[in-house]
């Protein structure tokens, strides 16, 4: 259906395997770039400004037969951003913050051809029940959430336990919005 590869600027083992189950031919070419953004930018502007920031340099080396994507998930939680945990003290503190309350994923997409570009966000409400200080520690625990925006993957244990209901896509939580992404490729980039 999609005949171009895609390139994907990240080294995230979950982004690359849901573009694969799309049946989209994809690859990852990454360049490190510092994650920095401008402080008086609203939070949920955050993902779609890093994600572009990303793509900057890998832009020439995009062939006509490729698009490449870089995307940015952030957690925000009570007007403050949740980055990824520095340790296992940081991982248990941020899930004692979302543990009974609600948050929002926030992932911004950015879709670069050589003739063609398009930026876009999708926000997910993530409703948490009360988790028990033994429930955060057996998750830190086994799981080491340390490379995962509010030391959380929805689709690991803490997911399946914790989370009482989402508002928005599922798959946005796990770092790409499947079904806009789809309808973005579709509508812009099948030239």
């Amino acid at each position: 259906m999609f005949s171009k590869k895609i390139i994907l600027g990240s080294s995230s083992p979950r982004r690359k395997q849901l573009i694969e189950q799309l049946g989209i031919n994809c690859e990852i070419r990454k360049k490190e770039v510092d994650e920095v953004y401008p402080t008086e930018i609203s939070n949920y502007d955050v993902p779609e400004y890093l994600s572009q920031l990303k793509a900057e340099p890998l832009k020439n080396t995009i062939l006509k037969d490729e698009v490449l994507l870089t995307s940015d998930t952030v957690v925000i939680h009570n007007n403050q951003i949740l980055e990824k945990p520095k340790d296992h003290n940081a991982a248990v503190e941020m899930l004692q913050r979302l543990s009974g309350s609600i948050n929002e994923v926030v992932t911004g997409v950015y879709l670069y051809h050589p003739t063609k570009e398009k930026t876009f966000s999708v926000r997910t409400k993530v409703f948490f029940k009360v988790l028990s200080l033994e429930e955060i520690e057996y998750y830190v625990s086994n799981y080491k959430p340390f490379d995962k925006a509010g030391a959380y993957g929805i689709q690991e244990w803490i997911g399946m336990i914790g989370v009482e209901k989402i508002e928005g896509c599922f798959y946005n939580v796990m770092g790409l919005p499947m079904n806009e992404l789809w309808k973005a490729i579709n509508e812009d980039f099948m030239f």
